[in-house]
């Protein structure tokens, strides 16, 4: 019985198109990879030594940028229904909402270093 329901719940899973599934599209899943990869570059940069953290913060904000100009020039793709574009807006929310966290982060390490 446990089998069957699972069977008919997966059929059911597979059978509704990825479109109805809210989510990051393909371009906003390239940029949270590009802001993953930020992010590890800023905890190496916390990790660093004073004179290497220069050149990482250099780094980190050339990649923000890259993720800001792309973010800044994404728009929701043509035809969508007005629930799908809600979702990509909430999504293009978040991602603003990560850069802008990772940019602060930022400012706060370059505010501490200046003031040694």
């Amino acid at each position: 019985m446990k089998r069957t329901l699972m069977i008919l719940g997966l059929g059911a899973v597979l059978m509704f198109p990825a479109v109805t599934w809210p989510g990051p599209d393909a371009g906003q899943q390239q940029l949270i990879q590009k802001m993953q990869q930020a992010k590890l570059k800023m905890q190496e940069t916390e990790r660093a030594k004073e004179t290497e953290r220069v050149k990482l913060l250099g780094e980190h904000m050339k990649m923000m940028e890259d993720v800001i100009g792309k973010m800044n020039a994404m728009k929701p793709r043509a035809g969508m229904s007005m629930k799908e574009h809600e979702e990509w807006i909430t999504e293009h929310q978040k991602l603003m909402e990560t850069a802008m966290g990772q940019m602060m982060q930022e400012h706060h390490m370059l505010m501490k270093m200046s003031c040694k």
